[in-house]
């Protein structure tokens, strides 16, 4: 049974190792390691902002949420690839947009890398919109955003 619940400083070491194993693909295709990769991980479990989907204690995936003005920012969505194609993203995203419905927010929107072309597919099925692209920090991205 899985469970989405705030991450917590005992899971650092498997959001680490999630985060790598889901993005190391993409190195080659964007030419360097992709931003998650990059991220403070110990800071942004201290700010309260990472979840985690777990089965049995064990670290499935995890998204990284943060309220910005009338919005929702998923700035991170990252599922181990041992466990993709068992919804462990559909379910990270479902709890992302009841947690922004749940705090009155009005969208929720997301970024990904343009060459991350299997995301440009997937996000659509949840009800994002490509609203923007732009060159940011030296990676080309695409901005989505699904109104609520």
């Amino acid at each position: 049974m899985m469970d989405i619940r705030i991450a917590e400083t005992r899971h650092h070491q498997s959001i680490s190792e999630c985060v790598d194993a889901a993005y190391r693909m993409y190195i080659q295709r964007i030419g360097k390691k992709p931003a998650p990769m990059l991220a403070d991980y110990n800071e942004l479990i201290s700010k309260n902002l990472v979840f985690v989907a777990t089965d049995k204690e064990e670290v499935k995936g995890l998204i990284v949420l943060m309220k910005q003005g009338n919005y929702l920012l998923i700035e991170n969505v990252a599922v181990h690839p041992i466990f993709q194609g068992q919804g462990v993203g559909r379910r990270l995203i479902e709890f992302a947009i009841a947690f922004a419905k749940e705090a009155r927010l009005q969208e929720v929107c997301l970024y990904t890398n343009e060459l991350m072309t299997e995301n440009l597919m997937y996000y659509p099925r949840f009800g994002f919109i490509e609203v923007d692209r732009r060159l940011e920090d030296g990676y080309r991205r695409v901005y989505m955003s699904k109104p609520l």
